[in-house]
Parts: structure tokens; C-alpha cells; sequence
């Protein structure tokens, strides 16, 4: 069966592996945001999480089993009975019963080893223990599906323990058996080897789950693939405990693009994986990373002016894979070192500036002295596109500020109270507002928010997603400037932008980047309403 003919089963670990990650901490809600996120992307099984080791991961199974998926179905996660344990009365194994996952995926021991050290058993122990929890479960519930942990590890140790292992598993009844490179140190040329072992020995159908330890868990993941397992499991974005899980969001793309699974162009999944790793990233309340391949903000941008010129004749120059096929954007950066290739890219000649010379020179010598004031441009398109609008005569303020005010006050009880006054003027209308928040910034934002929702009601779409403080020469001591990064999200289109501010007072240079941020909100409402569209 050629690639393009055999179906690849997905199985998403994000909700048990990826909370293992450290700094991500999952919420219920934010669980069951995931789930309905996967769902609706396309993934086949999502594994909820382990019942029984905390009260969150119970009340999820309770919540799951009312869910109205359109796709996927949920798996609960648990590891053989103890050594010590009958079947039958062991907590975890009853636990993943009560979960009432129609799915239930088990793990054991492959290296004898972790037999021996971890379990403290003994080898025939653990075959027994395997059989037991196996056989148990296959017929009280709907699919079992068996994780050999250490898999590729106990092959190098103990070559005919751990075949041993999954041949038990399987004589037990596991139809879908995943070989786990659960310490994410081996090579793609040993996974392959070990899945052709696990082939000779077993019939079930295979799958692969490689941890990144050594960087290479997409690669080892694809190697697998290639040598016959069809069931791919990993996180989204890679989390995971760590040094993180292999990243589904990479791993589709690159079964889809490079491996010739047209099943994943054809039904649209791949069009979806930027969004679904942006939802992810913003639920977990974690960090984009740009350079994150195929769905990072990086992935597609250029800088340098001699690609930008051959990316302008040809994107295949300088790009792999085409940034619309994964739901990405393509993107020129400007900075003080930019020619006139990259200018005009960046803003989309939106005034004919390409037979405007003269302008052209203007605004990059305007943008050359922003930068060394201590400006950056080149991930802040939003805010380029309203200097070069200011530039133009063609931008109109959304209001006129009269004065702001944020302070911070730490009381005699210890509490702290941040709170900002903005006063501005809409057409003639004036409004005063005051605002608390988790600090000044937060309390300027939502003053400014609070002042302008009445006459703007849209800006209720967008949220602010990050928030990044650099200082620009700090030699300068406590006099020194800072740049002040904001991210905004807009919810009616899943769309960010980032908008940046610079002064010797941070909140004033966050209130610049904050008026920006909203000013191209308005901006992009205001061309899609007149049917030119809207982004960065």
C-alpha cells in the first residue's frame, strides 16, 4: 500500500504529556477548550488524561463523557496493575473503568531495567502483569490500545524481553500496539530498526511516540512512519515533560508535504494546523515560538534583501513549502538595514510607492531614525503600516487624548492597588475613565478600553496575548529607554498583530503601543468593512 493509500491515525497526548511540561498548567475549562479544538481540527483520539492520579483529571472523564464530538474519541491513560496487585482490585485499573473513556490506553515496561529498578519485580513478573492488565481491560471497553514504555531503550538491553513484552500484549488482545522512545534518546536509523523487530514479532497494527530530548523526536516520529507504524501519537507544539513530545503540528505538515499523506491536504487539516497551534498556545496562557517550523510567525519571513528580491520573483527561492497550504502568512521584515525590496513587500505598495522614489526614501530614512531612537520593526508590521499611513497624510486618530495617568500603591495592609485615568475626546465627545487592574499597564489598558468601548464597540473582539519589555541602551542606567512589544489577538479572525512603543517612561511607551494595537484594530475593520481586507 503506497503512502498516499494508508491512513495515518492521529492520537493527540496534549492534555496528559503536554501539561507535564513545565510553566503549562491546564485549568478544566482550558481541557475542555483543547478537546473541542482537536475535535474540530480532525484528530482521531485524544488521550484526556490520567484518572485517579488527581481530582482534575476524574471531574475531566465526568465532563468528557457528555461532549458531543464531532470526530474524535476521548482515551483515558493508566499503566498496568502493581506487582503486588490482583487485577481485579487494583485502583488504577478500576480507576480507568470509571473513567468510562470508550478508549483506554495502558502502558508497561519494555526494559528490564525499569523492571528490575523502578517496579522492583521481576521479569516474569512483569510479563505476567502485562497479560493480566491486558486481558482485563480488552473486554470492558471499546479499543485498548498498549503503550510499550522504553521500548526502543529495552531493545538495545534486552533484544528478546521487550519483543517479548508486546507479544504478550498482543496475545492478550491490544490491536494497536506503540512502540515509545519514552527518553527521546535514540536515532531515526534505530527507531526504524526497532520497528521492523516489532513488525516481525507482532501483527498489530504499530504506532510510534518519541519523546525530544535529543531534537530529534520529528524525525524519529517520520521514521517510524516510514517503517510501517500507522498510529502517531504526539502533543501540539511539541509541550511535553522535559524537553517535550514530538510536535504534531510538525509532524502532520510533514506527512502531508514531504511523505506524500494527501489525506491530510485533501481534507483541509493541514490548512488548519497554524490556528490550532495559535488556540493552543493562547489557552495554555504559554509564549509563541516563532521559529517554530511550518506554523511560527518566523516560518515564512524574510529579512535579508537579496532573498527578499528573489522571493518577490519566486517564493520557491527561499521556501519550502508553500505558507497558505498550513493556514500561515508569509512575511517581509523592515528594519534600519532594509532596501527598498523589503519596504515594499512589507507594506504591499499600498500607495504606489514603488513609482514614488522620493517617498520611498523619506519613509526609510524616517524608519532608520525611529530605530536608532531604539524602534523595531521587524515582527511589528501593524505598527509599520500606521507610521507609513502618518507618513502618507492618510491616517486619522481614533481619538484625541487629553491625559493619562497610572499609578501604583502598595497600603499599609500590604495589598497593592493599580489603577489608571484616561481622559480623551471622540468626535467632539469627551470621556473620563478610571480602571484597576493587575498592574499599571493592565489598569491603562483597560481604562483605555473602558474609555473607547462606547464609540468603538468591535475593540470587545481583541485581547491582548503578550507583553514584552527590552531595554534598548542600557548603559544608560535607569535612564536608560525601553521597547515595548504587545501582541493582540482579534477573535472575529483568529488574526494577531504586534505593535511596539519606545520611551525612557515605560508606561509611556506601553500607552504608544497600546493606542497602536487598537488604532489597527479599527484600521483593519475599517478596510474589511470597505471590502480591501484587512492584516498584517
Amino acid at each position: 500500500m503506497s503512502a498516499a493509500e494508508r491512513k495515518i491515525e492521529l492520537y493527540d497526548c496534549t492534555l496528559r504529556d503536554g501539561s507535564q511540561m513545565e510553566h503549562v498548567a491546564f485549568s478544566l475549562e482550558d481541557k475542555i477548550e483543547i478537546v473541542r479544538s482537536l475535535d474540530e481540527f480532525g484528530i482521531d483520539l485524544i488521550e484526556g488524561g490520567w484518572p485517579g492520579s488527581n481530582p482534575k483529571d476524574e471531574e475531566f472523564f465526568a465532563k468528557a463523557r457528555d461532549l458531543e464530538l464531532s470526530h474524535a474519541k476521548i482515551a483515558a491513560f493508566g499503566a498496568t496493575r502493581r506487582a503486588d496487585a490482583k487485577v481485579e482490585s487494583d485502583d488504577n485499573i478500576r480507576k480507568l473503568l470509571e473513567s468510562g473513556a470508550p478508549v483506554l490506553t495502558l502502558f508497561g515496561k519494555s526494559w528490564d531495567l525499569h523492571v528490575t529498578d523502578a517496579l522492583r519485580t521481576t521479569t516474569d513478573g512483569n510479563i505476567e502483569m502485562i497479560a493480566d492488565s491486558v486481558g482485563y481491560l480488552v473486554g470492558r471497553c471499546e479499543r485498548l490500545i498498549y503503550d510499550a514504555e522504553h521500548f526502543f531503550d529495552g531493545l538495545a538491553a534486552n533484544r528478546e524481553y521487550a519483543l517479548e513484552t508486546i507479544r504478550t500484549a498482543e496475545a492478550a488482545g491490544a490491536a494497536t500496539i506503540v512502540l515509545c522512545d519514552t527518553c527521546g534518546g535514540r536515532l531515526p536509523g534505530e527507531i526504524a530498526d526497532g520497528v521492523a523487530a516489532a513488525r516481525e514479532a507482532v501483527k498489530a497494527d504499530l504506532g510510534i511516540h518519541c519523546h525530544n530530548d535529543s531534537g530529534l523526536a520529528t524525525a524519529c516520529t517520520l521514521a517510524g512512519v516510514a517503517a510501517g507504524c500507522t498510529h502517531v501519537q504526539g502533543t501540539i507544539n511539541g509541550f511535553g515533560e522535559r524537553c517535550g513530545n514530538a510536535d504534531l503540528c510538525v509532524v502532520i505538515a510533514d506527512l502531508a508535504l514531504k511523505m506524500g499523506y494527501e489525506e491530510f491536504v485533501e481534507s483541509g487539516m493541514a490548512a488548519g494546523l497554524t490556528g490550532l497551534s495559535r488556540r493552543v498556545y493562547e489557552v495554555s496562557n504559554m509564549l509563541f515560538n516563532d521559529a517554530q517550523p511550518y506554523v511560527g510567525r518566523s516560518a515564512f519571513a524574510h529579512k535579508g534583501g537579496v532573498h527578499v528580491s528573489a522571493v518577490r520573483r519566486n517564493p520557491r527561492c527561499y521556501e519550502h513549502a508553500e505558507p497558505g497550504a498550513l493556514g500561515n502568512e508569509r512575511r517581509f521584515l523592515v528594519s534600519e538595514l532594509s532596501g527598498r525590496s523589503n519596504m515594499l513587500e512589507a507594506i504591499g505598495d499600498m500607495y504606489g510607492l514603488d513609482s514614488k522614489p522620493e517617498e520611498l526614501r523619506a519613509i526609510l530614512e524616517a524608519l532608520q531614525e525611529r530605530e536608532h531612537f531604539g524602534y523595531e520593526y521587524e515582527g511589528a508590521g501593524a505598527s509599520l503600516e500606521l507610521l507609513v499611513r502618518k507618513h502618507m497624510g492618510e491616517h486619522r486618530s481614533a481619538f484625541v487624548l487629553h491625559g493619562f495617568r497610572a499609578y501604583s500603591e502598595r497600603r499599609d495592609d500590604g495589598t497593592e492597588v493599580n489603577e489608571a485615568s484616561v481622559k480623551i475626546e471622540v468626535d467632539g465627545i469627551a470621556e473620563h475613565t478610571v480602571a484597576e487592574g493587575n498592574g499599571p499597564v493592565d489598569a491603562l489598558n483597560a481604562a483605555l478600553r473602558k474609555a473607547l468601548i462606547g464609540f468603538y464597540p468591535k475593540l470587545d473582539e481583541v485581547a491582548l496575548i503578550g507583553y514584552r519589555v527590552r531595554i534598548v541602551n542600557p548603559r544608560a542606567a535607569s535612564a536608560a529607554r525601553v521597547l515595548v512589544s504587545i501582541r493582540t489577538i482579534d477573535h472575529a479572525d483568529e488574526q494577531m498583530w504586534t505593535t511596539v512603543g519606545v520611551s525612557e517612561n515605560i508606561i509611556e511607551a506601553s500607552w504608544l503601543a497600546l493606542v497602536d494595537s487598537i488604532e489597527y484594530k479599527l484600521l483593519k475593520d475599517e478596510s474589511r468593512a470597505a471590502g480591501a481586507g484587512g492584516g498584517e
